[in-house]
């Protein structure tokens, strides 16, 4: 198996995946080598293959299952890519399954990932943790939980005897974020109008408090377009309080404390609350940001006169959630002008590391699940 690194051009990237059939064969045994640009984890090979499909340029994947004995990678999902969309050389290997990117075909891009997994940890990501009964009860108490993504419940066997019975719930993020955001002349960017920020019925307004920063708490900070968009991204995280957006450098600082809250006068720092129990109100995706781009991601490009025109088609495509166009006035030879970017990141459960473990049983929340039986 090639863990070789490669690097996937910005145009050939956008030439990927949407030029394939549509291919949903898995073939059992059988090693895709090289051609890689990252690894994963995943479970079992159908959760591998939708993470290859949410990623941006995986064409291709090989997963290592429980079974392969060679070494410590168990349950490692090898995200592939290639010029041509298929992978280079076919071998066969014991232990490990291969297949395709489902972005030709027609796929549920939330799915629902019902299985549970005996023996088996989801490691890491957690933010709460309750006694239960057993692990159906630890995921209905993830599932009613919006943050919860995915779970590892302590079952009666486990050789710690006081914390059986212990139900760990785990966040991964379910709303798109854009990984790197920085101000470029020639460039306007901005996302989807589709809201995927929250399922809640009740719209309200956030709470922003300009010129304001609270220093300290930091929790996480990562990158956004606006005091909006950090916002959002607050509202989706499980253990976030409050934060500050940095309009210099584009980043939101994420911070936790449920005590107090102190700020102090900043200029070019806004800072704000989460909206909880309810749809914040979506007027920030509408916003278009000059001068700023979304540099990674891509997942297709096309030529456009207008950056109007490349938002309403990354709106049509339900593939992407965020885009960035260059106009007359770009100026990098690598790109050319009048061009349309579409981009998504990873949006599905996805657990931070799998290992096998003894007496506990991981699982993700069946909200997806819930959602598609609703008549």
């Amino acid at each position: 198996m090639g863990t070789h690194l490669i690097l996937v051009g910005l145009l050939s990237i956008c030439s990927l995946s949407f030029g394939q059939d549509c291919n949903q064969q898995l073939l059992e045994n059988v090693d895709f080598p090289g051609n890689d640009i990252t690894s994963l984890f995943s479970p079992d090979v159908e959760h591998c293959q939708q993470l290859c499909t949410q990623h941006s340029s995986c064409n291709f994947f090989t997963f290592v299952r429980a079974d392969w004995n060679k070494d410590d990678r168990n349950f490692f999902c090898l995200i592939k890519a290639s010029p041509n969309g298929q992978p280079t050389v076919q071998a066969p290997l014991q232990g490990v399954t291969s297949g395709f990117s489902l972005k030709p075909c027609s796929q549920d891009l939330e799915p629902c990932l019902s299985k549970v997994y005996q023996n088996v940890d989801f490691f890491g990501a957690d933010y709460r943790a309750l006694f239960t009964a057993d692990y159906e009860e630890c995921q209905r108490a993830c599932t009613q939980d919006p943050a919860c993504q995915f779970f590892t419940f302590i079952n009666e066997a486990f050789k710690t005897v006081d914390i059986r019975n212990k139900c760990h719930l785990k966040f991964s993020w379910p709303v798109p974020r854009t990984p790197k955001v920085v101000k470029k002349t020639g460039v306007t960017s901005g996302f989807s109008q589709i809201p995927r920020i929250s399922q809640q019925s009740t719209v309200c307004q956030g709470k922003l408090f300009p010129n304001t920063d609270i220093p300290g708490n930091d929790i996480e900070n990562i990158p956004a377009a606006s005091p909006e968009h950090c916002q959002a991204l607050c509202s989706a995280h499980s253990v976030c309080t409050y934060f500050s957006f940095a309009s210099n450098d584009l980043k939101c600082y994420m911070k936790n404390n449920n005590n107090n809250i102190v700020t102090q006068a900043k200029e070019g720092v806004t800072s704000g609350l989460p909206a909880r129990f309810c749809q914040l109100d979506n007027t920030w995706l509408q916003v278009v940001y000059e001068n700023v781009a979304f540099p990674t991601s891509v997942i297709r490009s096309e030529p456009m006169d207008e950056a109007d025109t490349c938002q309403r088609t990354c709106t049509q495509d339900a593939f992407c959630q965020f885009y960035t166009y260059t106009n007359d006035n770009f100026n990098d030879p690598k790109f050319p002008r009048r061009t349309c970017f579409l981009k998504r990141t990873i949006t599905m459960p996805a657990p931070p590391k799998v290992a096998k473990l003894a007496n506990v049983v991981s699982g993700f929340q069946l909200r997806n699940c819930n959602s598609k039986t609703t008549v």
